[in-house]
């Protein structure tokens, strides 16, 4: 296998595996974290792009959240009362890469997001839509790749622009009971189901790999998105509360993904033409309590995080790249915010069991 086989087939994993894109990047349930999409500079047949080419990476990512978390224990109780709140979450995301030189690349990331939010108990169902934040990148490979024959490091910096709606409202009937006049009212979708976050930022990305033996290429990428902090302005009901007013307005918080894994082809599969793969590996995905940066950490936030396990697949031909992907949840973690910490409280957060991921590459 070729060095440049072996960067293609490592970045082109690199698209659908995380990925957010951010936008916003996969919202794991109640957790608004939704890291970029890391397309980095996934290739064709020929190798590595070529400077003065494009590339598009078009993803779907899809999670269905409804298991309820306090910390790392999970509330079993929450189904047996038919209380859990349901997410489901499919986030639609564009990536357009530019290649400037041998190393240095800009992208643009896009996503479109269509979710819905209800619970079990009540027939009330939130729905919301629209374009989310979007991140303008540039990214660097530190080693030459035209001599790192064996592995290279890319890094990158963004900027993270509130270009998605965080204040989509719904209007609906209070009452449920089937009887008497309908009761409207309209409020803002819960967070996690905004488009946006209302705040702008600093995006740090990066990704590694390293060929081992003939076959087997070991990597790792991930990105952290640094907000401006505090609150976005969108009340989170109809009155505000006296009792908890750092919980009145939603907070605009960090958010971070990091991935490792090992990707090898299927020779039997492949041909001069095209190339069949596999990769296995962990992701981490989550929202701290705490900003990067000393700004506020006023304002609701669900921190947690949720570490998940799978394998995904990938098939090569000419300049296109299609996969798809499947990550089990084996660790969820609901901790405590910062007025969580002032209240003396720690609430919950709904989690998915998998992420669903799909992609298709083309560079012209």
């Amino acid at each position: 296998m070729t060095s440049s086989r072996s960067i293609r087939i490592l970045l082109a994993f690199a698209a659908v595996l995380p990925p957010l894109l951010a936008v916003n990047a996969a919202a794991q349930g109640c957790i608004l974290a939704r890291s970029p999409e890391q397309s980095g500079l996934p290739t064709g047949q020929g190798g590595l792009l070529a400077p003065g080419h494009f590339q598009i990476t078009i993803g779907e990512r899809h999670q269905f959240s409804y298991q309820h978390y306090v910390g790392d224990v999970y509330q079993e109780y929450r189904a047996q009362a038919g209380t859990q709140v349901e997410n489901r979450i499919n986030l639609l995301t564009v990536n357009l890469t530019y290649q400037v030189t041998p190393r240095i690349s800009v992208e643009l990331d896009a996503p479109w997001l269509f979710a819905s939010r209800k619970s079990q108990s009540s027939p009330i169902k939130y729905q919301s839509s629209g374009l989310g934040d979007t991140i303008i990148g540039v990214n660097s490979w530190i080693f030459n790749p035209e001599h790192a024959h064996k592995g290279n490091i890319s890094l990158g910096v963004g900027l993270y622009i509130p270009t998605g709606n965080d204040d989509v409202k719904n209007t609906t009937n209070t009452n449920t009971t089937g009887t008497g006049p309908a009761t409207l009212v309209t409020l803002p979708v819960d967070y996690s189901i905004q488009p946006g976050t209302g705040g702008w930022g600093g995006v740090l990305q990066w990704m590694a790999y390293r060929r081992v033996g003939h076959d087997l290429t070991f990597y790792t990428d991930g990105d952290y998105i640094a907000t401006q902090g505090g609150t976005n302005g969108v009340q989170r009901s109809a009155t505000l509360s006296t009792t908890t007013p750092l919980n009145n307005y939603d907070s605009i918080a960090d958010q971070y993904l990091l991935e490792a894994g090992v990707q090898f082809p299927i020779r039997k599969l492949s041909g001069e033409d095209k190339e069949f793969a596999v990769t296995v590996g962990p992701r981490w995905e989550g929202v701290p309590a705490y900003n990067l940066f000393p700004t506020s950490n006023d304002g609701f936030r669900r921190p947690g995080y949720a570490v998940s396990v799978g394998p995904g697949l990938q098939y090569n031909i000419g300049g296109n790249i299609l996969n798809i992907g499947v990550d089990k949840a084996v660790h969820r973690d609901r901790t405590g915010s910062y007025p969580d910490s002032v209240y003396n409280t720690h609430g919950d957060a709904a989690f998915a069991q998998y992420v669903w991921l799909a992609s298709y590459t083309h560079r012209f």
